[in-house]
């Protein structure tokens, strides 16, 4: 039992949507308002273990909203969310944590002074004793930290480079391995190649598939159609706060998914 509340209606579990089993994740006619202004509406979607889901839509389309919602920021006003084939309940972004849903926003909120391992287990360090008298394992830590890097083929030096001096793709890449540590079973990602050049964009998005080949779960918010189209096996398609609809990649192009996001006739 984790810290999020749990309401199971008799005989209720979900299925289907393009997926084998059960989903991981599904959003149900999920709505956000804000002060008489509706901020998302009609939200509704599946996501499996192993599968990669771009969120995609212009400014104010109501894509953090869906993220502060999934991640337990917000709450939703309507409609409900599952987890696992579950009706939960996130109160707060530690609840969704303890299910195994972890965001990686933009800002990676990284210590530049430290290097790559202690990033990792910052405020979950491993030691002993407690208070003014707790010593650091660092020695496990660093060995834990080194066989996550290369279980995912994350290619950083745990320890002695700051992070401070580690190119925007490594430090994207320290940023998701610290959600990774927690056993995520479901990655949001805001934007993890907006400020990143071809090569590092190229680190980062290659470390997008190999989770999804651990069967992690992702959802990610991008502008870029192309890397999209390249990443994902779904788009979710939001507009002024309503959602559009969940499309295959293979059934689209380019040109398709900017008309659905401007709402022109492709």
């Amino acid at each position: 039992m984790t810290d999020a509340s749990v309401q199971v209606p008799p005989g209720e579990r979900t299925g289907g949507g393009g997926g084998d089993g059960v989903p991981l994740l599904e959003l149900r006619d999920i709505a956000k308002h804000f002060a008489g202004v509706t901020a998302l509406s009609g939200a509704s979607l599946t996501l499996y273990p192993g599968q990669v889901m771009g969120l995609v839509g212009n400014n104010g389309a109501g894509k953090s909203t869906l993220v502060r919602i999934v991640s337990g920021v917000q709450e939703p006003d309507e409609g409900s969310l599952l987890w696992n084939g579950e009706r939960v309940r996130l109160r707060n972004p530690r609840q969704a944590r303890a299910l195994g849903i972890d965001t990686v926003y933009q800002e990676l909120a990284l210590a530049d002074d430290l290097d790559a391992t202690a990033n990792i287990f910052l405020n979950r360090e491993i030691g002993w004793g407690v208070g003014p008298l707790r010593i650091n394992n660092n020695k496990r830590m660093r060995r834990e930290a080194v066989e996550l890097f290369e279980r995912f083929g994350i290619q950083v030096q745990a320890s002695g480079a700051d992070v401070r001096s580690m190119s925007g793709g490594q430090r994207q890449s320290i940023a998701i391995a610290r959600a990774l540590l927690g056993g995520s079973k479901l990655l949001l990602l805001d934007e993890p190649t907006a400020a990143l050049g071809v090569k590092e964009s190229g680190h980062v998005e290659d470390l997008v598939l190999r989770l999804r080949s651990h069967q992690v779960g992702i959802l990610i918010v991008s502008h870029s159609v192309e890397q999209l189209l390249k990443l994902c096996d779904r788009l979710c398609v939001l507009r002024h706060g309503q959602m559009v609809g969940v499309f295959d990649r293979a059934d689209l192009t380019a040109q398709d998914v900017v008309s659905l996001i401007v709402g022109a006739n492709a």
